[in-house]
């Protein structure tokens, strides 16, 4: 029930137009994030803001500072167009977030407040042509901001007012900490700053000391993730690598972990070697890959993929691998139960890890002390069947097949790209050798696995689960399209499908 003494947007002093978007965002209330910091940062205080991820961080900064944009505008005296906001931003699919929610909040004043994403490298000229019309807010990595201030194609130190870092924990640890302090040199002595956190790490607090004065810290007394009533959140101790394969392999051929699912590995190759195994049974998976960018070019550090995106609709995460660190744990389960909708997590864990994940599960704990990771009740002697047909697909995930998966999926990128479309035109002899090049198999698949007979379904779920029905008709044409089209984009957008994503971190 709702705090009937709790701050409404209508009753912050917003601009008409703001509130016009907020109603048509469908947001009746102001989130906790919200609630606290818009006042604050509308009376010029500087903010330390930690909230749990799917909060509504980015809107609690974005609202104040169109607010405050606003209002200089149209109470001021007449001044030059100039950039007066700066959000930085730790990977470019945030960058894309963060400028989409400030444009939607904007939509009522789209005249009179710009913003600009200067995230992507490729796109450095167009980036120029728009920095020289001066929009009113820059949203963009450390590293490309710096590079464009480097240029002089974007000057801030006479004009910046407000500055956001938002994701602030995943900055440093994205290794952006050198651009930030050169960046910083770049900047006016005085002006409004947001840092916007999951977490409070040394990162966020060395942070604090570079960018922030005498700020308000907001650290609000709740979970850094939903409560169970919205996400609930397991454990299951696997006493082999193998049986965490054959568990997962149960886990979603008989159907027991239903709807989108988002799948975490350490590695990139582990995120590979379980598509391939998965792909064993029929079950369609896209691999979230970080060498390959949205516009085919390699190994860029700030395309991060693991973190920080902002999925729809997902309805679980496993954690197929654990997480390193607590604040992994914390970025990872928060791709789900997000909003208001419901989620799931997780989480495999081998005897050796154990004491790791202790030190997650007392982060995770809470005041009151009640455990958050319950066990999960599942008897692995009831799938003692299917273990024949794991150790089979297993043996088919070779090194070289995992290495040839890499390569075919970087030749589809190479021969799909529209950058390249001018290249492969002038030097049609270049695309004819990367189509005829040698075929690459990453992994033959054995169609017979891709049927369970109900022999080996356990006895309590015969007649509940029919998991040879399920795909029959789409497996083929899903992992056809997977070969072809963006895994990122097919994930985001196809609101009913059932595609496990495999994500490394």
């Amino acid at each position: 029930m709702a705090d009937p003494e709790a701050l409404g947007f209508e009753h912050m002093g917003l601009d008409p137009r703001l509130l016009q978007a907020i109603a048509d965002l469908g947001w009746s209330r102001p989130t906790l994030i919200q609630e606290k910091a818009i006042p604050l940062a509308l009376e010029g205080k500087d903010l330390l803001a930690r909230a749990r991820t799917g909060s509504g961080k980015t809107a609690a900064y974005a609202i104040p500072a169109l607010q405050l944009l606003l209002h200089r505008k149209a109470t001021g005296p007449a001044v030059e167009q100039a950039v007066r906001g700066l959000v930085l931003v730790p990977t470019k699919e945030l960058a894309r977030q963060a400028r989409s929610m400030i444009q939607q909040l904007a939509a009522y004043c789209a005249r009179d407040i710009r913003v600009a994403d200067v995230s992507a490298a490729e796109d450095s000229a167009s980036q120029r042509a728009v920095l020289m019309e001066k929009p009113d807010m820059v949203v963009g990595t450390p590293s490309r901001v710096l590079n464009h201030l480097q240029q002089d194609s974007l000057v801030l130190r006479d004009s910046l007012e407000l500055l956001v870092l938002d994701e602030a924990d995943l900055l440093f640890s994205f290794g952006f900490e050198e651009e930030l302090k050169s960046l910083l040199c770049h900047l006016p002595r005085i002006y409004q700053a947001f840092l916007m956190s999951a977490t409070f790490n040394e990162d966020v607090q060395a942070l604090k000391e570079l960018v922030l004065h005498n700020p308000v810290t907001l650290k609000l007394q709740e979970s850094q993730l939903p409560g169970p009533d919205q996400l609930r959140q397991f454990q299951v101790v696997c006493q082999t690598e193998e049986d965490k394969f054959l568990l997962l392999y149960a886990l979603l051929k008989l159907s027991l972990v239903r709807g989108k699912s988002l799948l975490f590995v350490n590695t990139l190759d582990r995120s590979y070697r379980l598509r391939l195994f998965l792909e064993q049974f029929s079950i369609p998976t896209c691999v979230l890959n970080g060498e390959l960018p949205l516009c085919s070019r390699a190994s860029d550090p700030e395309a991060g993929v693991a973190r920080g995106i902002d999925f729809h609709h997902v309805s679980a995460v496993l954690n197929f691998d654990l997480p390193p660190t607590p604040e992994a744990y914390i970025h990872r389960a928060g791709r789900t139960a997000r909003a208001n909708n419901p989620g799931m997590v997780l989480t495999f864990v081998l005897p050796t890890e154990q004491s790791h994940l202790h030190t997650i599960e007392e982060l995770l704990r809470g005041e009151n002390g009640a455990p958050v990771l319950l066990p999960y009740q599942f008897r692995m002697e009831e799938i003692e069947g299917f273990r024949y047909r794991c150790r089979d697909a297993m043996r088919s995930v070779t090194k070289q097949a995992i290495r040839e998966a890499r390569l075919k999926e970087i030749k589809e990128e190479l021969l799909h790209s529209e950058r390249l479309k001018t290249y492969f035109e002038d030097n049609p002899r270049d695309l004819q050798l990367l189509r005829h090049d040698l075929p690459l198999h990453p992994a033959v698949v054995k169609p017979h696995l891709g049927h369970v007979p109900d022999y080996l379904v356990p006895p309590a779920l015969r007649g509940l689960v029919h998991p040879h029905k399920k795909r029959k008709k789409l497996a083929s044409k899903k992992i056809k399209k997977a070969k072809t089209q963006n895994p990122l984009r097919s994930f985001r957008h196809r609101k009913e499908r059932r595609r496990p994503t495999a994500v490394p971190s």
